[in-house]
């Protein structure tokens, strides 16, 4: 014959009322009204048939049937404390795998993960890149980092940050014989490409640039290897603030203008996982790091300019 325990509810009403011996405190330990303690403990009566109070005027006491009750709801509340406990504690240790953007892990991630595994020391990275989206059903991925303009409403998206893209280029090439005083001097120095992502015609428009051929110079698939000729000088470079972050910060790379692509498309960097694991301990310590980290590094940038 199958065991019918009784409503959780009304358990957790009684342990606290039986621990305060009082329905105010109660009710003010489970952030719920005096009438919702008293109704569930009511109900609580009813489904054994005994009393487990006695109502005084000022006071309430535990009938005998109450006393002998409560030392095993105490025990089974305690018990499954500890369980839950365990269980958080172990989902907050081992693998995290994360899938980001080759240039974004590259250029932004991997140089801030040592403070990551610092304060995670139990958390162990596995770092994926990709620039596609990711199926959680089929794919053994946690968590995504993706700069995207679209929703995702089946899946639980954190904005991290947006960004802006804009010139860059090496400190020498600003100090040549052929400085670049102004956007229209781009025309004596070799533009850089991203093949994947920046438009320098649209740059160049923006800018009212013209006379300058915005499909010359060399094309790199990979953003990290743009940058890396910029810094080697090669040639000015159209790319994200968040990828050249930090060669701006130690004086690599300079940003000779101030224009910058407006971000029509409301495209920013997003957090994404399954709504079921958001609040996972690992997903949820992950999310947090960036989010304060994103911030920082913003900050970081504000006090430079």
């Amino acid at each position: 014959m199958a065991r019918r325990l009784p409503p959780l509810n009304a358990l957790r009403a009684f342990d606290a009322a039986a621990r305060h011996l009082s329905f105010t405190r109660a009710a003010d330990e489970l952030n719920v009204t005096q009438a919702a303690v008293s109704h569930q403990i009511r109900s609580l009566e009813e489904h054994f048939g005994v009393a487990l109070f006695t109502r005084l005027s000022r006071s309430l006491q535990l009938t005998p049937e109450g006393e002998r009750y409560f030392p095993g709801v105490r025990s089974a509340f305690d018990t499954l404390l500890q369980a839950t406990d365990a269980l958080l504690e172990s989902d907050s240790r081992g693998r995290l795998t994360v899938s980001m953007m080759p240039s974004f892990a590259a250029r932004w991630f991997v140089p801030r993960m040592g403070r990551f595994q610092a304060q995670y020391p139990d958390i162990d990275l596995l770092i994926a890149t990709s620039r596609e989206l990711t199926d959680f059903d089929r794919e053994s991925v946690d968590v995504v980092v993706r700069y995207t303009s679209r929703t995702f409403p089946d899946l639980h998206c954190v904005r991290l940050m947006s960004d802006e893209i804009f010139p860059v280029c090496a400190p020498s090439i600003v100090c040549e014989q052929r400085p670049l005083a102004a956007p229209a001097d781009l025309r004596h120095h070799t533009l850089l490409h991203d093949e994947t992502e920046y438009d320098w015609e649209t740059w160049l428009s923006l800018s009212s640039v013209e006379g300058v051929d915005a499909n010359r110079g060399p094309v790199f698939i990979d953003a990290s290897m743009l940058i890396q000729a910029a810094v080697d000088g090669l040639g000015v470079a159209l790319t994200r603030r968040v990828l050249v972050e930090d060669e701006l910060a130690a004086g690599r790379l300079v940003r000779p203008f101030e224009q910058t692509l407006p971000d029509e498309h409301r495209y920013a960097y997003y957090i994404v996982c399954p709504k079921s694991t958001a609040t996972q301990p690992k997903i949820a310590a992950f999310t947090r790091w960036m989010l304060e980290e994103s911030q920082s590094a913003r900050a970081r940038e504000q006090l430079t300019q």
